[in-house]
């Protein structure tokens, strides 16, 4: 195995979509785009974990179809035998080291994480963070680094207690689905953390534990900070920058590493929404239980 080429004060990034990325659209979409173009390497080491899933085959196959021309591909699993290619069975943890980008897949949080603690992958992500390797998903893959999160899968909203990286709640398919929209804020008027939410199309970026801006594939793609107020909630939208729209994510997107989102912020360009520090923030969960 390759050693890794990532350096070890990297900033840590996190790219939470509300839904979308290659699991929903047909052909390249502008998120995945987006989200490689962070990891600025001219040929991206990508490994998809398909737990959520079950991982199931047919989203293992429409993730190598959209990443394999371009990328190092390969993935983990931990519901087959064969745990993956390119020598995953040797070291789970080595090879998730040292990769460029983990893209987590939509499905059951619930399992998901169950089967990250029983396998010790919730420790290996929290290392991957920390060093700067970009993780990102979408639904499950989204709920999974935060907090706090609202999952809907199979049967009534439910509270979930996430890795803990973000220090925020999360809500996803805030547009796909009513009434986990009207859920949430009754889990946030009720005590879950205050956070944020996205609807389909729509992906929040985090350097450290900060929002650096919302992005989307879809023109009137939309994401909120959600707070308590009393006994209710403010949902205040954010901006949300198009991606095809914006000339300096169109080039980042475009695979132009030297214009990332960061140097973009440095040249000018306002970001959707920089939280000041402090804000929305309470103190990182440890281990999750």
């Amino acid at each position: 195995m390759r050693p890794s080429r990532r350096s070890p004060r990297r900033t840590p990034q996190i790219v939470a979509l509300g839904g979308g990325g290659f699991s929903m659209e047909k052909d390249s979409s502008l998120l995945d785009d987006y989200i490689l173009s962070l990891t600025a390497a001219a040929r991206p080491r990508v490994c998809f974990l398909p737990t959520a899933s079950g991982d199931a085959d047919h989203y293992v196959v429409r993730f190598y179809r959209r990443f394999s021309a371009h990328c190092d591909a390969s993935h983990v699993s931990l519901f087959r035998r064969d745990q993956g290619v390119g020598g995953v069975e040797d070291d789970l943890a080595t090879h998730l080291l040292a990769q460029d980008l983990i893209y987590v897949g939509g499905g059951n949080v619930v399992s998901m994480l169950g089967a990250w603690r029983a396998h010790g992958l919730d420790s290996v992500l929290r290392r991957a963070w920390r060093r700067g390797i970009v993780l990102c998903g979408p639904s499950a893959g989204s709920l999974c680094w935060f907090a706090e999160s609202l999952s809907a899968f199979h049967g009534a909203p439910r509270r979930v207690r996430g890795l803990g990286l973000l220090p925020y709640s999360n809500c996803v398919h805030y547009d796909a689905e009513p009434a986990r929209r009207a859920e949430y804020h009754r889990f946030v008027a009720a005590g879950m953390r205050p956070g944020f939410a996205a609807e389909d199309g729509v992906a929040l970026h985090f350097r450290n534990t900060l929002l650096e801006r919302a992005v989307s594939s879809r023109r009137d793609g939309r994401a909120y900070r959600v707070e308590p107020a009393r006994d209710s909630v403010v949902e205040v939208p954010l901006e949300v920058a198009h991606l095809d729209s914006d000339p300096d994510l169109a080039l980042a997107r475009a695979g132009h590493p030297a214009s990332s989102p960061s140097e973009a912020l440095a040249a000018g360009s306002s970001p959707s929404e920089t939280l000041p520090p402090g804000a929305l923030a309470r103190e990182p969960l440890g281990a999750a239980a």
